[in-house]
């Protein structure tokens, strides 16, 4: 018998520069689904890659003194680039599509050919507003208080020749599409398209831009660059092969059957993609899901905004598995989320260690001080069974059921949510049946005592198969521990009581999951973050030029001249402040105070040669004046301020003047 098919895909993602987790939240989930159809025996086509054309790419590119191909080359496939992070996560990705593929650009080419000979596409001149980051374009009604209504950026005026998209022929079917069919999920998204966008009118969608280079070009006119979104959006059917000889897969998958995608981009995929595809005369997908945000401190991750959580320092920290659940089972898919560290940790401490790595433990123990490690035959029965086996073996025996009802759902939050009933149940039930009592009569309990074991094995083996799509590896080493066989650990045995040989035997290996000193992690969490900062920041950083004119009479009047540092002390009550006493060749001296002990000692600038502008007017600090202002460069190392005093040669006199 044919297995059934399921097309799931990821957005392709723009190759940032800084990948945080909020990038992690939609594929982690996309690949939970992708695994959880292969257990339940699918054909499984999972597709994610890399969206690398646009004006924002080839403006980083020249910023970063590259081209834009090496720039996307080493963001996907450099150190901690995409790929790398995808495997860091366990991302089962089966196909990897990069929008800069050879393939994919041919393809491209023939589709947006396609749409103009069938008058789809039409040219004409784009004036109006476009989000360089969002790769957006959008009427002035459309706007958020002037600025791009998805990002909260800037817009730039645009005007420039342009080819456009037929989007307003196609309002009334994609708004039957919206309204009429669950194609658009979950239902509030539906609502958000249709009173945003079109409502008020679809417009026409400038496809083609003339004022950058960085794109696929437009072959029958030379010029012109396909606009991203066109691009991005056909990957999910030229990584199947369509019009391309790469692959063969198109007839096989095509339509997908989920496309997982940010709300920021729900315009795009449920409104011009599907009027695209209308226009190619393709099948539309069965479903788009907009899943919400990751926030942090009230507002979406940004690297712009300087609130990026890493990844990989989380990973490092508590194990890739445990980050996967908690994402997964702490945030309702279709909803933002508030993401912290201390939220993460209490999750990790009360779901991981305390339920489900208390039950593994404490069952494996157990059976190992009572039996050896290997259960008796006949163990799988009890002649007089209690209300709470009953209990346990009800709840456990249908938990797939309840699961598999959520993950359908796109609900895998609540698909955990039913796991952890039956493990929160489990070891209430160790509590109910207290094995360490029946264990001090084994001549008369030991039967009872090795079916409770059996039970609390059996529906650990269940809970484990049900949590594998989510922590693959955690769940191998919970098989091991448990001594669940292959044929055990499948999607089929999920629904079978008792799969778990009679005779199994239990190894009782490491904690899976240890608990976490909250204070501890946070503390290590906060300075490795700090130092990744650093690490990130360029070496050196100065201050950019002044662009206002200074005229030359307007210099000429400040009054440089070498001075000499003949005593040097401490403010007293100031961490900042030196009080200079210095001679500046008049034979007075002159006492000038500066904030820059942070940097120097009083006693390293004895008798050094100093520069100072002397025709200041004086000024009060901590009760002392000061007459003038001591010279100094001021730059930024490693984000951290520095500061050098000017010093010049010891032979120039006080009182030289600088010219």
């Amino acid at each position: 018998m044919e297995k059934k098919k399921f097309y799931i895909t990821t957005p392709i993602y723009y190759p940032s520069d800084k990948l945080h987790i909020g990038h992690t939240y939609c594929t982690v989930a996309t690949d939970a689904m992708a695994r959880y159809k292969r257990l339940a025996g699918y054909d499984v086509m999972f597709l994610t890659g890399t969206d690398e054309h646009g004006q924002k790419i080839e403006d980083k590119a020249k910023e970063a003194g590259v081209t834009p191909q090496q720039f996307v080359d080493r963001i996907v496939d450099g150190p901690q680039g995409v790929r790398d992070l995808w495997k860091l996560m366990n991302i089962s990705n089966d196909r990897f599509i990069r929008t800069t593929d050879d393939y994919h650009v041919s393809a491209i080419q023939k589709i947006f050919r396609k749409m103009h000979d069938n008058g789809d596409i039409y040219k004409g001149t784009y004036k109006g507003k476009y989000c360089k980051p969002c790769e957006s374009f959008w009427t002035e009604s459309q706007l958020v208080d002037g600025k791009c209504p998805d990002c909260g950026r800037e817009v730039q005026d645009a005007e420039e020749e342009a080819y456009f998209f037929r989007l307003s022929k196609y309002a009334d079917r994609v708004r039957d599409l919206l309204e009429n069919t669950d194609f658009l999920q979950p239902r509030s998204r539906v609502n958000e398209m249709v009173k945003n966008f079109i409502d008020p009118g679809l417009e026409d969608l400038c496809v083609s831009r003339t004022s950058f280079t960085w794109g696929i070009p437009v072959d029958f006119d030379p010029g012109h660059v396909v606009y991203v979104w066109v691009d991005a959006l056909f990957n999910y059917t030229t990584a199947l092969g369509f019009l391309n000889d790469k692959y063969d897969d198109y007839d096989h998958y095509w339509p997908a059957d989920y496309h997982f995608v940010g709300k920021e981009i729900v315009r795009f995929h449920s409104i011009i993609w599907p009027a695209m595809l209308m226009s190619m005369g393709m099948p539309l997908p069965k479903h788009v899901f907009g899943h919400g945000w990751l926030l942090l401190d009230g507002g979406k991750m940004s690297k712009s905004k300087g609130n990026v959580v890493d990844p990989y320092i989380l990973a490092e920290k508590f194990g890739v598995d445990a980050l996967r659940f908690f994402l997964m089972r702490t945030f309702p898919f279709g909803s933002d989320g508030n993401f912290s560290n201390e939220l993460l940790i209490q999750t990790i401490n009360t779901d991981l260690a305390n339920d489900l790595g208390n039950l593994v433990s404490r069952t494996t123990a157990m059976a190992g001080k009572y039996f050896g490690g290997t259960l008796p035959e006949g163990c799988k029965t009890w002649t007089a069974p209690e209300d709470c086996d009953q209990s346990l073996i009800a709840m456990a025996s249908g938990l797939r059921d309840a699961y598999e009802a959520q993950m359908e759902s796109c609900a895998p939050h609540n698909a955990l949510a039913e796991v952890f009933k039956v493990i929160q149940r489990a070891n209430k039930y160790i509590d109910e049946t207290a094995p360490w009592s029946l264990a001090r009569d084994m001549e008369a309990n030991g039967a009872r005592l090795a079916h409770v074991l059996y039970n609390l094995l059996e529906a650990t083996r269940i809970c484990g198969i049900l949590l594998s799509p989510f922590m693959p590896e955690s769940m191998d080493k919970l098989f091991a521990q448990i001594g669940a066989p292959a044929d055990a650990r499948t999607w089929e045995s999920a629904a079978l009581w008792g799969a778990l040989p009679e005779t199994v035997t239990v190894t009782k290996g490491e904690n899976l999951f240890p608990r976490i000193d909250m204070d501890k992690a946070i503390e290590e969490l906060e300075a490795a973050a700090e130092s990744a900062r650093k690490a990130a920041l360029p070496d050196i950083e100065v201050e950019p030029q002044l662009t206002e004119k200074v005229d030359f009479d307007t210099f000429c009047k400040s009054d440089f001249r070498a001075v000499k540092v003949k005593a040097c002390e401490a403010v007293k009550k100031s961490a900042k402040l030196l009080k200079f006493t210095l001679d500046d060749g008049t034979g007075v001296d002159r006492q000038i105070l500066s904030g820059i002990h942070a940097w120097y000692e009083p006693e390293d600038l004895i008798g050094k040669t100093l520069i100072a502008i002397v025709n200041l007017p004086p000024r009060k600090m901590m009760g002392l004046e000061s007459n003038g202002m001591l010279i100094s460069a001021v730059h930024t190392e490693k984000g951290e301020e520095a500061l050098h005093l000017i010093m010049v040669d010891d032979a120039i006199p006080a009182g030289a003047k600088l010219c």
